[in-house]
């Protein structure tokens, strides 16, 4: 097996460097042959996997956090190679909320590798969406509103690691703005004033298990809105997004759906799979276990 890992250098700050050694040593170990692209600057990822030949590989690596895995993916929807592969996950980033899902973390890279074999693959959904008339594709999560203005705050606070985001959590309710929400669930429209939304193809959103019924092979996404409330109110809320629980409170709106376009009164920034990127209006599609991952 022949494997094109994209490899992230300065996830975890930097520690992805530090154990890139032991990286290359565990793939020997295991017999897989690997050729290694560095990522230099923001979209270096897509722009490798996009100009890829894939005929020449059995499978894809994305080495690095929830970021990496964005760019990876939306390199792979840019390539042109009539060959498709299979994807590896190796979670050495600062976010590995999908990985997470895979039952994978960061402190262990080479369980990740043991992965990576032809008969332990599995096919996962893809979400689609468009906004402004650019396409792009996520694996997580794509948020607005609230959970965006968090994950901006959060990227500032990266020094510490996952609780950077309960941190923007918390510094972000000080601020909360709502908004005026059009929501159209498989056809279905709902209006309210809402603080975020979020659509979610895998359970966690960093370390808040956001979506807990959520599945990332059943052709469908998790949404959860959350109407206006007061800031005590939210933040006494706040703990129950560690246990799931929160999709019980009266102010929050829960739905499966394959389809979804969201419509706010001013632009809202969006976060696909913790990254900032696009903004609202937005139409959002879940492609049915449209990827092979390499999985236990």
């Amino acid at each position: 097996m022949k494997l094109l890992l994209v490899y992230n250098p300065h996830a975890g700050h930097d520690n992805a460097l530090k154990i890139l050694p032991k990286v290359k040593k565990k793939l020997q170990e295991c017999g897989i042959e690997f050729d290694i692209h560095l990522t230099d600057y923001p979209e270096h990822a897509t722009q490798i996997v996009n100009e890829a030949d894939f005929s020449q590989y059995d499978a894809l690596g994305a080495a690095g956090g929830d970021g990496t895995l964005f760019e990876v993916i939306n390199g792979y929807y840019k390539n042109q190679s009539e060959k498709r592969l299979p994807l590896a996950i190796l979670p050495v980033g600062t976010g590995n909320a999908f990985a997470r899902d895979l039952g994978l973390d960061e402190l262990n890279f080479e369980k990740a590798i043991d992965l990576i074999n032809p008969g332990r693959t599995k096919k996962i959904d893809v979400g689609k969406f468009t906004t402004h008339g650019q396409v792009y594709y996520f694996l997580n999560i794509l948020g607005l509103g609230f959970v965006a203005d968090v994950t901006e705050t959060a990227h500032k606070l990266k020094l510490f690691g996952n609780f950077s985001y309960t941190l923007g959590v918390l510094w972000q309710i000080l601020f909360k703005k709502s908004h005026r929400l059009e929501i159209e669930v498989d056809s279905e429209k709902h209006v309210m004033e809402a603080l975020f939304t979020e659509i979610s193809n895998t359970r966690y959103t960093s370390n808040f298990l956001m979506a807990p019924t959520a599945a990332i092979d059943d052709g469908y996404f998790d949404i959860t809105v959350l109407k206006n409330m007061g800031r005590f109110r939210l933040l006494k809320a706040l703990p129950t997004v560690f246990t799931g629980d929160h999709i019980h409170l009266p102010e929050v709106e829960t739905w499966k759906a394959t389809k979804i376009k969201v419509v706010t009164d001013v632009p809202k920034v969006l976060t696909p799979d913790g990254e900032l990127l696009g903004i609202t209006p937005i139409e959002v599609e879940c492609l049915k276990q449209a990827i092979e991952v390499f999985w236990k």
